[in-house]
C-alpha cells in the first residue's frame, strides 16, 4: 500500500496499528497526533495545497475524512484516485475505521489489539466516574463562532468520564441555548486551534453570567487534537476530560 492521508484520525490509526511505513504524505494536522512529521504536508479535505504533488506520489489510496469542503473532494475524484472518505460519528463508526484500515493494511490483528486498549481505557474511565452522584452537566464546545457543540462521539467521551452533554452533539446551538442549560463545566476544544482556546471569551458572555460554569470559573480547555480526532488520541482527551469532572465532584 502506498497511502496519503489527508485525515489525523486515519494517520493515528495507520501508526497506531504498525502501518507508518505505508504512508507517503500527510495533512499538515497530522504531525499533532502522530510522529509523521517527516513526511510532505499536502493540505487537507478543505483545503489542498496541490493536488499534482498528491499525484507525483503515486499513491494507491487516498484517505480523507470529515470536514469535508465539496469542491476539494471534487477535485479529487476528477483524478485517477483512489478515494476513501470517511465520516465517523460515534464510538462504534471510529472502531469500524480501525478495523477497516487494519483490513486494508493487512494490520487487522494490531488493529483489534488496539480496539481492546481503547475499550479497557474506556472502561477504566467510566468505572471510576460511576462514583460520582450525579452527572456532571457539560457544554463542550468545537467552534466558537457560529457556536458549535463538539461532534456525536465526545458527548459519548463526556457520558463514559461522569457527565451529561446539555445540548445536541455535533449541532449550531446559541448562547441562550446553553444560558438555558446551565452547565456546571464548559469545555473549549475548537477545532484546528490546538490549546489556543481562550476561556476569556466564554467568561465575558453576558447571557452565561448565571451559569453555574462562570460563576464558578468551570471553564476549561482540552487541546483540539485530543477530543476532535475520532481515532486513539481520543482516550487521552477522555482522560483529561474525566480528571475535569472529578475535580468538580470533589466540591460538590
Amino acid at each position: 500500500m502506498r497511502i496519503v492521508s489527508l485525515a489525523p484520525s486515519a494517520t493515528s490509526i495507520l501508526c497506531a496499528i504498525g502501518a507508518k511505513r505505508a504512508l507517503l504524505g500527510v495533512s499538515k494536522w497530522c504531525a499533532d497526533v502522530a510522529p509523521v512529521s517527516h513526511l510532505p504536508k499536502l493540505g487537507d479535505c478543505w483545503h489542498l495545497d496541490s493536488i499534482d504533488a498528491i499525484l507525483r506520489l503515486k499513491p494507491t489510496l487516498v484517505i480523507g475524512s470529515v470536514p469535508y469542503k465539496q469542491e476539494t473532494v471534487a477535485k479529487l475524484l476528477e483524478k485517477p484516485l483512489n478515494l476513501l472518505a470517511m465520516n465517523p460519528r460515534t464510538r462504534t463508526d471510529i472502531e469500524n475505521d480501525i478495523r477497516l484500515l487494519g483490513d486494508i493494511t493487512g494490520r487487522a490483528t494490531a488493529a483489534e489489539n488496539l480496539l481492546r486498549k481503547m475499550r479497557s481505557g474506556f472502561a477504566l474511565i467510566q468505572k471510576r466516574s460511576q462514583k460520582t452522584k450525579r452527572p456532571v452537566q457539560v457544554y463542550c464546545e468545537a467552534w466558537p463562532n457560529p457556536r458549535i457543540a463538539s461532534p456525536p462521539w465526545v458527548a459519548e467521551v463526556v457520558r463514559i468520564a461522569g457527565g451529561h452533554m446539555v445540548v445536541p452533539a455535533g449541532e449550531k446551538t446559541t448562547e441562550e441555548q446553553i444560558a438555558t442549560a446551565r452547565p456546571d463545566v464548559i469545555v473549549l476544544a475548537w477545532a484546528a486551534t490546538g490549546k489556543k482556546a481562550d476561556p476569556n471569551r466564554a467568561y465575558g458572555v453576558a447571557a452565561w453570567k448565571d451559569v453555574p460554569a462562570i460563576l464558578n470559573r468551570q471553564v476549561h480547555v482540552i487541546s483540539d487534537e485530543l477530543l476532535n480526532t475520532p481515532g486513539p488520541p481520543l482516550l487521552q482527551g477522555a482522560l483529561q476530560l474525566a480528571r475535569i469532572l472529578r475535580g468538580i465532584n470533589r466540591q460538590r
